[in-house]
């Protein structure tokens, strides 16, 4: 990347009080490290892993094995029989709000779920009985329901809807909700990938209007007593603190629950609890999470609608059936 951009050092800005916070983070965007990949065993875990193992953090599950860099897990047979799933510890980090969250689940549905590593997460660290995942660009359909489909989660449902259909077809019906927002993508610099205009007000205007939306559909969803959990891969308070400062004060049935195993990543930059990962720990790219709870009067046995069955069937794609084209 070569020198910071005036734009990324007016978000250090935002982000740190510290002179030596912001030096590095900057180092952790301009100058990108190698950061370990994380396999999720969706099988039960051989006796003999084929790779190198890095120390467990806190919050990693115990189903989580964190790998030493310069392993390739998704070159190996293991990986193409389903046995895992590989993705970052940012991820892992920000599906560490489940940790909070009383399991088995009823109903889990992510509402922004290509390519389905939060939503295998899920499947792991909740047990839900029905697992609903959506994805609204439809050429990411196809990759969705093949990593589902490799890692077993038969279960699934898929759809390619809008939020705003599920809002209206299923109120209620869901114990958690996902919401892996559409972001500016910062975080993708701190992997050495492109994020072109990531950090233009522009961007991340558009983008925190996008959350909103996503967010203000997704509430409707969620059970009395249910959870909505909130994660991006950005760095922005405009796409992270104050969106669901924007939530909690629009939806006031809801508030942030503290997840004690992240406790340690806590944001100092909101009132309430919300955490994040930053590049420059060495742990992962980098991202946010925050999980809230609808504290409205009820509980998901007595929410005022039965579940639309209709609805699950007609319009859900299974896993065993062919994967739509793009």
């Amino acid at each position: 990347m070569g020198q910071p951009s005036n734009l990324l050092l007016k978000l250090s800005r935002q982000l740190f009080a510290e002179d030596c916070d912001r030096a590095a983070f900057l180092e952790a965007l301009v100058h990108p490290q190698l950061f370990s990949t994380a396999i999720v065993w969706m099988q039960p875990r051989p006796k003999q892993v084929p790779f190198a193992i890095a120390s467990a953090l806190p919050w990693q599950p115990a189903w989580v094995d964190r790998l030493r860099t310069n392993q390739r897990p998704g070159q190996h047979p293991l990986h193409q029989s389903g046995a895992y799933y590989c993705l970052d510890m940012a991820s892992v980090f920000s599906a560490a709000v489940f940790s909070a969250i009383p399991t088995p689940g009823e109903a889990v549905l992510d509402l922004c779920a290509a390519p389905g590593g939060k939503s295998l997460l899920a499947r792991q660290a909740l047990g839900p009985k029905h697992l609903w995942c959506n994805e609204v660009i439809r050429k990411r359909v196809k990759i969705l329901i093949a990593n589902l489909k490799r890692c077993g989660a038969t279960e699934a449902l898929v759809f390619n809807l809008d939020p705003q259909i599920f809002a209206e077809q299923l109120p209620q019906a869901a114990s958690v909700v996902l919401v892996d927002a559409p972001c500016s993508g910062q975080s993708l610099l701190a992997k050495g990938d492109s994020a072109p205009g990531c950090f233009h007000p522009v961007s991340i205007k558009k983008n925190a209007r996008r959350q909103r939306r996503i967010l203000a559909h997704a509430t409707q969803t969620v059970a009395p007593g249910g959870y909505l959990a909130y994660m991006t891969c950005t760095f922005s308070p405009e796409e992270n603190e104050r969106v669901v400062a924007w939530l909690l004060r629009t939806f006031p049935q809801f508030e942030a629950v503290p997840v004690p195993a992240l406790g340690d990543h806590a944001s100092s930059l909101a009132p309430f609890p919300c955490y994040r990962l930053w590049p420059q720990s060495g742990l992962g790219a980098g991202g946010f999470t925050a999980l809230l709870r609808n504290c409205g009067e009820g509980s998901e046995s007595t929410r005022s609608d039965p579940i639309n069955l209709e609805f699950l069937t007609a319009r859900g794609m299974k896993i065993h059936a062919p994967v739509p084209p793009a």
